[in-house]
């Protein structure tokens, strides 16, 4: 069994074949999807796609790109829509300097309000990063000052510095497609040292595709591509990496109901 802890499966990009998707994924051992939200208020739309199937729960939160339009989401709002039983995470939200969608107060408030919903219903936050390591790093070390709270580095493409950082506070670190690029040995070089209880894998579909399918459109199945360079990175079989992905993703996506067991 593998686990897609990050896609996007609301995208227009999965529209016109979203069932086809989810059944690629399925019979590609991929049991378990998280389709992540980006703005609070097109939520009934993820929603909707978790109640439509099975394998599929969801997130409910403001991406940083989105971050000033959905200033007035409270942390109320999020602890109340997070009761939904499909519900098992929020955010994304954080931090992201590449494009400066948001302005960075914005994004910062937005972060922070992230913060105290998932303190208050210990479900996990999904953390985006992007060329804010020190920022990022700060404010989770202060916000974690203030009471502890579950977290996952998503998509980490960051500095060695901030993955430690996040690790020592308890967080967990998420690999896409990015960790398979021939480019990414720097990146491959963090994910040996990240410890095995703490490893996730995703896709963050439609982006950032594996190879070989680098620069088409990503979907969940493809996830075992990214598990098999992770478990090729730090020396252990592909059965093992999904293992180990997986149990790791339900201790920290405590809300999912675990599969049944399938009979031999």
């Amino acid at each position: 069994m593998l686990v897609d802890s990050h896609c996007h499966l609301d995208f227009p990009d999965f529209a016109e074949e979203r069932a086809a998707v989810v059944a690629r994924a399925v019979a590609a051992g991929v049991e378990r999807m998280v389709t992540i939200s980006t703005r609070v208020k097109r939520f009934d739309q993820v929603l909707a796609i978790a109640e439509a199937h099975d394998e599929v729960f969801c997130s409910v939160g403001t991406h940083p790109h989105n971050a000033a339009e959905e200033l007035d989401v409270t942390a109320s709002d999020l602890v109340r829509l997070s009761r939904h039983p499909k519900v098992v995470a929020i955010g994304e939200a954080g931090l992201d300097y590449h494009y400066d969608k948001s302005p960075r107060p914005a994004q910062a408030q937005g972060f922070r309000t992230h913060i105290a919903a998932a303190r208050g219903t210990q479900l996990p936050l999904v953390i985006h990063a992007r060329e804010a390591d020190d920022d990022m790093a700060a404010i989770l070390e202060e916000e974690s000052g203030q009471g502890a709270f579950p977290f996952v580095m998503h998509c980490f493409s960051s500095g060695r510095r901030l993955a430690e950082r996040a690790l020592a506070l308890g967080g967990y670190v998420s690999f896409s497609g990015i960790l398979t690029f021939r480019n990414s040995e720097a990146l491959r070089a963090i994910a040996r040292d990240v410890p095995r209880d703490r490893l996730l894998v995703e896709t963050d579909a439609p982006y950032l595709a594996p190879i070989p399918f680098r620069g088409k459109r990503n979907e969940p199945a493809y996830v075992a591509h990214t598990a098999k360079v992770l478990a090729e990175t730090i020396g252990v079989d592909p059965d093992d990496i999904a293992a180990i992905t997986t149990e790791n993703f339900l201790r920290l996506f405590s809300k999912m109901p675990r599969p049944a067991l399938k009979a031999a």
